[in-house]
């Protein structure tokens, strides 16, 4: 999965990613993409990124794994603990974003 269809998923859920309140960066590892959440101002921004892109956070996975998580069908703690998910930076920020999938 590309990042282009990954973002679109995204913007699908922007009022729900819009509390998150801050900057996560998600890298593909399949792909070698990386997409940036920006949800510090009054909308979510959506955008390519590197991995130089400063965030509060980095998940790294597959965009196969990241489209599963974004629709609810892949848990982000069993994705974390299977090693499917890598965390760099703020564990909080990560399950805030998991509490604000879990509720859509």
């Amino acid at each position: 999965m590309d990042a282009e269809t990954l973002m679109a998923a995204m913007r699908e859920k922007a009022g729900v990613l819009k509390r998150l309140g801050y900057r996560m960066r998600f890298d593909l590892t399949d792909t070698g993409e990386s997409v940036l959440l920006d949800a510090t101002g009054p909308e979510p921004e959506i955008a390519s990124a590197d991995e130089a892109t400063k965030a509060d956070t980095v998940l790294r996975l597959t965009g196969e794994n990241l489209a599963r998580l974004m629709a609810g069908r892949l848990s982000p703690m069993l994705a974390f603990s299977t090693g499917k998910l890598r965390v760099e930076g703020s564990k909080g920020v990560a399950l805030k974003l998991a509490s604000l999938l879990d509720e859509d």
